[in-house]
Protein backbone atom coordinates (compact mmCIF):
# COMPACT_ATOMS: atom_id res chain seq x y z
CA UNK A 1 0.00 0.00 0.00
CA UNK A 2 1.16 3.54 -1.11
CA UNK A 3 0.84 6.88 0.98
CA UNK A 4 1.04 9.83 -0.92
CA UNK A 5 2.56 13.27 0.99
CA UNK A 6 0.32 15.66 2.31
CA UNK A 7 0.15 19.10 3.96
CA UNK A 8 1.11 19.47 7.12
CA UNK A 9 -0.13 20.58 10.48
CA UNK A 10 -1.22 23.87 10.74
CA UNK A 11 -1.29 24.15 14.23
CA UNK A 12 0.48 24.50 17.63
CA UNK A 13 0.03 24.04 21.25
CA UNK A 14 -0.56 26.46 23.71
CA UNK A 15 2.12 25.17 26.15
CA UNK A 16 4.44 21.94 27.02
CA UNK A 17 5.72 20.78 30.68
CA UNK A 18 8.42 18.57 31.07
CA UNK A 19 8.67 15.96 34.03
CA UNK A 20 10.07 13.18 35.26
CA UNK A 21 9.27 9.49 36.33
CA UNK A 22 10.08 7.09 39.23
CA UNK A 23 10.67 3.55 38.44
CA UNK A 24 7.59 1.31 37.41
CA UNK A 25 4.99 0.04 40.41
CA UNK A 26 7.50 3.24 42.43
CA UNK A 27 5.87 6.29 40.25
CA UNK A 28 5.18 8.94 41.62
CA UNK A 29 4.36 12.16 40.74
CA UNK A 30 7.14 14.27 39.14
CA UNK A 31 4.79 17.05 37.12
CA UNK A 32 2.47 19.89 39.29
CA UNK A 33 -1.07 20.52 37.61
CA UNK A 34 -2.74 21.41 34.78
CA UNK A 35 -2.07 24.87 35.07
CA UNK A 36 0.98 26.49 34.52
CA UNK A 37 3.44 26.47 37.41
CA UNK A 38 4.26 29.95 38.33
CA UNK A 39 6.74 29.46 40.67
CA UNK A 40 9.75 26.59 41.20
CA UNK A 41 7.88 23.40 42.21
CA UNK A 42 9.74 19.73 43.06
CA UNK A 43 8.52 16.76 44.68
CA UNK A 44 10.92 14.52 47.00
CA UNK A 45 11.17 10.38 47.20
CA UNK A 46 12.25 8.97 49.86
CA UNK A 47 15.92 9.18 50.02
CA UNK A 48 16.22 11.15 46.92
CA UNK A 49 17.49 14.86 46.97
CA UNK A 50 14.90 16.50 44.30
CA UNK A 51 15.96 19.39 42.44
CA UNK A 52 14.29 21.64 39.43
CA UNK A 53 15.52 24.75 37.67
CA UNK A 54 12.57 27.02 36.08
CA UNK A 55 12.43 25.83 32.48
CA UNK A 56 10.17 29.69 31.49
CA UNK A 57 7.07 30.96 32.36
CA UNK A 58 5.22 27.75 30.96
CA UNK A 59 7.09 24.62 32.43
CA UNK A 60 9.52 23.51 34.47
CA UNK A 61 12.43 20.49 34.62
CA UNK A 62 13.04 18.62 37.25
CA UNK A 63 15.27 15.64 38.26
CA UNK A 64 15.66 13.12 41.21
CA UNK A 65 18.29 10.86 42.23
CA UNK A 66 16.44 7.28 41.51
CA UNK A 67 17.25 4.16 41.14
CA UNK A 68 15.90 4.28 37.53
CA UNK A 69 15.28 7.59 35.81
CA UNK A 70 13.28 8.99 32.80
CA UNK A 71 12.73 12.08 31.82
CA UNK A 72 9.32 12.77 29.36
CA UNK A 73 7.78 15.87 27.81
CA UNK A 74 4.08 16.54 27.96
CA UNK A 75 2.31 18.85 25.68
CA UNK A 76 -1.50 19.98 26.51
CA UNK A 77 -3.30 21.26 23.68
CA UNK A 78 -4.32 24.76 23.93
CA UNK A 79 -7.90 24.59 25.10
CA UNK A 80 -6.76 21.50 27.59
CA UNK A 81 -8.69 22.77 31.05
CA UNK A 82 -11.26 25.00 29.90
CA UNK A 83 -13.97 22.25 29.91
CA UNK A 84 -13.19 20.34 32.92
CA UNK A 85 -15.28 17.45 32.24
CA UNK A 86 -13.43 17.04 28.51
CA UNK A 87 -11.67 13.90 27.97
CA UNK A 88 -8.93 14.18 25.53
CA UNK A 89 -7.16 11.10 23.59
CA UNK A 90 -3.59 10.86 23.79
CA UNK A 91 -0.47 9.91 22.03
CA UNK A 92 2.41 7.91 23.79
CA UNK A 93 5.07 8.61 21.13
CA UNK A 94 8.78 7.10 21.55
CA UNK A 95 11.74 8.41 20.21
CA UNK A 96 14.56 6.65 18.35
CA UNK A 97 17.91 5.38 19.60
CA UNK A 98 19.55 8.86 18.52
CA UNK A 99 17.74 10.92 21.28
CA UNK A 100 18.57 8.85 24.49
CA UNK A 101 20.07 10.76 27.20
CA UNK A 102 18.93 13.14 29.43
CA UNK A 103 18.42 16.27 27.13
CA UNK A 104 14.82 16.48 26.40
CA UNK A 105 15.40 18.95 23.81
CA UNK A 106 16.46 15.81 21.98
CA UNK A 107 12.86 14.83 22.03
CA UNK A 108 11.38 17.28 19.94
CA UNK A 109 13.67 16.95 17.23
CA UNK A 110 11.27 14.28 15.51
CA UNK A 111 8.19 12.84 15.24
CA UNK A 112 4.95 13.64 17.92
CA UNK A 113 6.61 16.39 19.88
CA UNK A 114 8.15 18.09 16.86
CA UNK A 115 4.50 18.01 15.04
CA UNK A 116 3.08 19.47 18.64
CA UNK A 117 4.93 22.38 19.50
CA UNK A 118 5.10 23.79 16.05
CA UNK A 119 1.10 23.23 15.17
CA UNK A 120 -1.97 25.00 16.47
CA UNK A 121 -5.11 22.40 17.59
CA UNK A 122 -3.06 19.85 17.54
CA UNK A 123 -6.26 17.88 19.47
CA UNK A 124 -4.14 15.93 21.46
CA UNK A 125 -2.11 15.66 25.09
CA UNK A 126 1.16 14.39 23.66
CA UNK A 127 3.32 12.41 26.47
CA UNK A 128 7.32 11.95 24.86
CA UNK A 129 9.46 9.87 27.14
CA UNK A 130 12.99 9.78 26.57
CA UNK A 131 15.31 6.41 27.15
CA UNK A 132 18.44 7.23 29.12
CA UNK A 133 21.79 6.78 27.22
CA UNK A 134 23.00 3.81 25.98
CA UNK A 135 19.62 1.87 26.91
CA UNK A 136 16.48 0.68 25.65
CA UNK A 137 12.47 1.19 26.52
CA UNK A 138 11.36 -0.48 29.29
CA UNK A 139 8.16 -1.53 29.05
CA UNK A 140 7.26 -1.61 32.86
CA UNK A 141 8.66 2.07 32.72
CA UNK A 142 6.32 2.90 29.83
CA UNK A 143 2.92 1.70 31.14
CA UNK A 144 3.79 3.24 34.66
CA UNK A 145 4.25 6.47 32.96
CA UNK A 146 1.01 6.04 30.76
CA UNK A 147 -0.96 5.19 34.18
CA UNK A 148 0.57 8.49 36.46
CA UNK A 149 -0.32 10.60 33.21
CA UNK A 150 -3.65 9.05 32.79
CA UNK A 151 -4.56 9.69 36.47
CA UNK A 152 -3.79 12.91 36.25
CA UNK A 153 -5.02 15.00 33.33
CA UNK A 154 -7.75 14.62 31.44
CA UNK A 155 -6.99 11.43 29.39
CA UNK A 156 -9.93 9.61 27.25
CA UNK A 157 -9.13 6.30 28.50
CA UNK A 158 -10.82 4.21 25.11
CA UNK A 159 -8.36 6.89 22.78
CA UNK A 160 -5.10 6.27 23.70
CA UNK A 161 -2.53 5.60 20.90
CA UNK A 162 0.96 4.71 21.03
CA UNK A 163 3.97 5.39 17.97
CA UNK A 164 7.28 5.66 17.13
CA UNK A 165 10.17 5.89 14.86
CA UNK A 166 13.05 3.21 15.01
CA UNK A 167 14.13 2.06 18.25
CA UNK A 168 10.39 3.70 19.14
CA UNK A 169 9.25 1.69 16.45
CA UNK A 170 10.35 -1.40 17.96
CA UNK A 171 9.16 -0.04 21.51
CA UNK A 172 5.83 0.58 20.17
CA UNK A 173 5.20 -3.27 19.32
CA UNK A 174 6.81 -4.71 21.93
CA UNK A 175 5.00 -2.34 24.16
CA UNK A 176 1.38 -3.05 22.72
CA UNK A 177 2.05 -6.80 22.38
CA UNK A 178 2.78 -6.90 26.36
CA UNK A 179 -0.08 -4.25 26.77
CA UNK A 180 -2.67 -5.07 23.75
CA UNK A 181 -5.58 -3.56 26.03
CA UNK A 182 -4.07 -0.29 26.86
CA UNK A 183 -4.05 1.18 23.24
CA UNK A 184 -6.65 1.93 21.33
CA UNK A 185 -4.37 1.95 17.97
CA UNK A 186 -0.90 2.00 17.52
CA UNK A 187 1.30 3.46 14.27
CA UNK A 188 4.90 1.84 14.31
CA UNK A 189 7.17 3.18 11.84
CA UNK A 190 10.34 1.10 10.62
CA UNK A 191 10.77 -1.37 13.27
CA UNK A 192 9.50 -4.69 13.93
CA UNK A 193 8.62 -6.93 16.62
CA UNK A 194 7.96 -10.82 17.80
CA UNK A 195 6.06 -12.53 15.15
CA UNK A 196 5.54 -15.44 17.51
CA UNK A 197 3.32 -13.18 20.05
CA UNK A 198 1.61 -11.22 16.93
CA UNK A 199 -1.72 -12.82 17.41
CA UNK A 200 -1.70 -10.71 20.77
CA UNK A 201 -2.37 -7.77 18.52
CA UNK A 202 -5.30 -9.13 16.65
CA UNK A 203 -7.86 -6.58 18.15
CA UNK A 204 -5.92 -3.72 17.83
CA UNK A 205 -6.06 -1.20 14.29
CA UNK A 206 -2.05 -0.77 13.18
CA UNK A 207 -1.10 1.11 10.78
CA UNK A 208 2.67 0.55 9.92
CA UNK A 209 5.18 3.08 7.80
CA UNK A 210 8.37 2.12 6.60
CA UNK A 211 11.20 2.88 3.54
CA UNK A 212 11.28 0.53 0.60
CA UNK A 213 15.32 1.63 0.65
CA UNK A 214 15.45 1.23 4.36
CA UNK A 215 19.10 -0.22 5.06
CA UNK A 216 18.96 0.41 8.74
CA UNK A 217 15.60 -1.47 9.68
CA UNK A 218 14.58 -3.74 6.70
CA UNK A 219 10.82 -3.17 5.49
CA UNK A 220 10.73 -6.91 6.23
CA UNK A 221 10.45 -6.48 10.12
CA UNK A 222 7.20 -4.88 9.45
CA UNK A 223 5.79 -6.50 7.01
CA UNK A 224 6.29 -9.81 8.79
CA UNK A 225 4.42 -8.22 11.50
CA UNK A 226 1.65 -7.27 9.60
CA UNK A 227 1.36 -10.26 7.81
CA UNK A 228 1.37 -12.07 11.29
CA UNK A 229 -1.62 -9.82 12.75
CA UNK A 230 -3.33 -10.47 9.56
CA UNK A 231 -2.94 -14.26 9.72
CA UNK A 232 -4.56 -14.05 13.60
CA UNK A 233 -7.33 -12.49 11.89
CA UNK A 234 -5.89 -9.03 13.24
CA UNK A 235 -6.18 -5.67 11.05
CA UNK A 236 -2.94 -4.22 10.26
CA UNK A 237 -1.91 -2.29 7.20
CA UNK A 238 1.53 -1.23 6.22
CA UNK A 239 2.36 1.75 4.15
CA UNK A 240 5.74 1.48 2.21
CA UNK A 241 7.30 4.83 0.86
CA UNK A 242 9.18 3.52 -2.35
CA UNK A 243 11.51 5.87 -2.16
CA UNK A 244 12.44 6.09 1.32
CA UNK A 245 15.25 4.81 2.97
CA UNK A 246 15.29 4.91 7.23
CA UNK A 247 13.30 8.50 7.25
CA UNK A 248 10.02 7.16 6.68
CA UNK A 249 8.76 9.55 9.65
CA UNK A 250 9.20 12.46 8.63
CA UNK A 251 6.42 11.86 5.82
CA UNK A 252 4.27 9.97 8.24
CA UNK A 253 3.87 12.43 11.11
CA UNK A 254 3.59 15.56 8.59
CA UNK A 255 0.15 13.47 6.71
CA UNK A 256 -2.89 14.58 8.34
CA UNK A 257 -4.36 11.04 7.45
CA UNK A 258 -2.37 9.56 10.68
CA UNK A 259 -4.23 12.17 13.17
CA UNK A 260 -7.59 11.15 11.45
CA UNK A 261 -7.42 7.76 11.38
CA UNK A 262 -6.06 7.79 15.46
CA UNK A 263 -9.29 9.37 16.40
CA UNK A 264 -11.37 7.31 14.51
CA UNK A 265 -10.39 4.90 16.74
CA UNK A 266 -11.52 3.63 19.63
CA UNK A 267 -10.82 1.03 22.05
Amino acid sequence: MRQSESRSWNSRFSYFMIGILLPALLCVVAMSNANPPTKRTGVRAPGSAATTTPLDNRGFKGRFSIPVECGYMLFLPRDYGRDKARKWPLILFLHGAGERGNDLEKVKIHGIPLVAEKNPDFPFIVVAPQCPADGWWSNNVLIALLDDIQKRYQTDPDRVYLTGLSMGGFGTWTLATEYPGRFAAIAPICGGGNALLAWRLRNIPIWAFHGAKDKVVPVALSENMVKAVNASGGNARLTVYPNATHNSWTRTYDTPDLYAWFLAQKR
